[in-house]
């Protein structure tokens, strides 16, 4: 039987390379299949943990057309409830004012002044007034000059006051109530009338006192005028043009310690201190109506208001007030302590001018009148040898400023008492000792 002979195939140089090739190319796909399927399962995982976090998220009924609707809503939201805040600060501001109002216009009093005038028919006379034919364009003919007129009782002017103690005293301006023939009399909150004695007046501070004969009255309530600020709400409650009863205004404090001359349109004028500037509208018949805080409280007395200007209106400030209530009140007449000077109140601009040593004191100096002495006669100013020109610098050690005006410091001291003025006077400095008198 004949042997069946296998015969291998040579592997010659050829056919070693291209098994060669074929292991290098199996090996290189197998890394690359190796690769891929790490990757994949790697990119496979991160997608499926963040899929699974947001297949378990609650998305029925998402579209983003609502999603934008909802963003919208909630802007405003947003703005209707930024709206309701503003809206409801208002109502607060609003409901304060009310309140305030409610609060103290009952002890808000208008002043009515009354006076003996001629009849103007008195100054003529008239016998043939009916004949036509001895009168016929109907002249009057002229009274004789030695035959007095007749009189009768006219409303002359008006004004505000405000009643600070429940026996019946009140508070206005002096120019209200300064004619010593007049007759003044009180229409308290229920329009009955009162007749009013006037207790006294302070020129300089342009403040009067006056008493009812009733008990039991509605007060107001006196605030503190030192604590005030520029730009905090103001209401002014006063008898408007003498007609308009207890008319209400609003505003704010537009200025504090102004300085101003005042004048009545009758020829008198007065220079007032520290004065609270305000823009709430104060008319003619607003004088001495109270200048209310938003609590309801006075701050202070309205007395002046700027002619040819819109809403610059003056009030004195209340803490000066309240002293010679007091004084008033318990001894039922006005006492103040007295120095005697004109003075103008020294700061950069005055010191700038006039080429001063010193940007602050009081710089006694005449008015504008002739009449104005720097320094009164017989004052004790003039009996401590006070002379025009003297800078007071300082009194008992307190330096005169914008914060501690010459009136101001003296208004806080005693009557007898002795104090001591650190004064400038042609480039030397001076201590003088000065008894305070009581004003006159």
């Amino acid at each position: 039987m004949e042997s069946e002979n296998k015969i291998e195939p040579e592997i010659g140089p050829e056919n070693k390379k291209d098994k060669a090739d074929g292991v290098h190319l199996f090996r290189i796909g197998f890394l690359v299949f190796t690769i891929s399927i790490f990757v994949s399962a790697l990119v496979g995982g991160f997608f499926g943990f963040f899929g699974g976090k947001i297949a378990q998220m609650d998305w029925s009924g998402f579209n983003w057309k609502k999603m934008s609707f909802e963003k919208k809503l909630n802007n405003n939201k947003n703005i209707e409830i930024n709206q309701q805040k503003s809206f409801s600060q208002v109502v607060e501001e609003e409901s304060a004012v009310i309140d305030s109002v409610e609060k103290a216009s009952p002890a808000v009093v208008s002043i009515v002044i009354t006076k003996d005038v001629p009849k103007l028919d008195s100054f003529f006379l008239d016998p043939f007034a009916d004949d036509p034919f001895f009168n016929p364009f109907g002249f009057r003919q002229r009274r004789n000059d030695q035959q007095a007129p007749e009189t009768e009782k006219r409303e002359i002017g008006g004004g505000t006051g405000f009643i600070v103690d429940s026996d019946g005293y009140l508070i206005t301006n002096n120019h209200v109530v300064s004619d010593p023939e007049a007759e003044y009399t009180v229409i308290l909150n229920e329009n009955e009338k009162v007749e009013a004695k006037v207790l006294a007046t302070d020129e300089t501070l342009d403040v009067a006192f006056l008493k009812i004969d009733k008990k039991n009255l509605p007060t107001v309530k006196m605030g503190d005028s030192d604590s005030i600020k520029i730009g905090q709400t103001v209401i002014a409650i006063g008898n408007s043009l003498g007609e308009f009863r207890n008319t209400v205004s609003k505003g704010i404090i537009s200025g504090l310690k102004r300085q101003l001359q005042a004048g009545d349109g009758m020829g008198r004028s007065e220079n007032l201190d520290e004065v609270i500037q305000t823009d709430a509208a104060i008319n003619p018949g607003n004088s001495g109506g109270p200048l209310l805080d938003i609590q309801g409280n006075v701050i202070g007395v309205n007395v002046a208001m700027a002619q040819g200007a819109e809403n610059i209106g003056f009030s004195i400030p209340i803490n000066q007030v309240k002293k010679l209530f007091e004084t008033v009140k318990n001894t039922g007449k006005l006492s103040r302590p007295y120095l005697g000077v004109r003075y103008v109140m020294v700061d950069d601009e005055i010191q700038a001018t006039n080429k001063l040593k010193y940007n602050y004191g009081a710089l006694i100096l005449r008015g504008n009148n002739r009449t104005e002495l720097a320094v009164i006669p017989g004052s004790p100013a003039d009996k401590a040898g006070l002379e025009e020109y003297d800078i007071i610098l300082e009194i008992d050690g307190v330096k005169l400023d914008e914060k501690n005006d010459l009136s101001k410091v003296i208004r806080s001291k005693e009557i007898g008492s002795q104090i001591n003025l650190k004064i400038f006077r042609d480039g030397e400095m001076l201590n003088k000792t000065v008894t305070l008198e009581e004003s006159k």
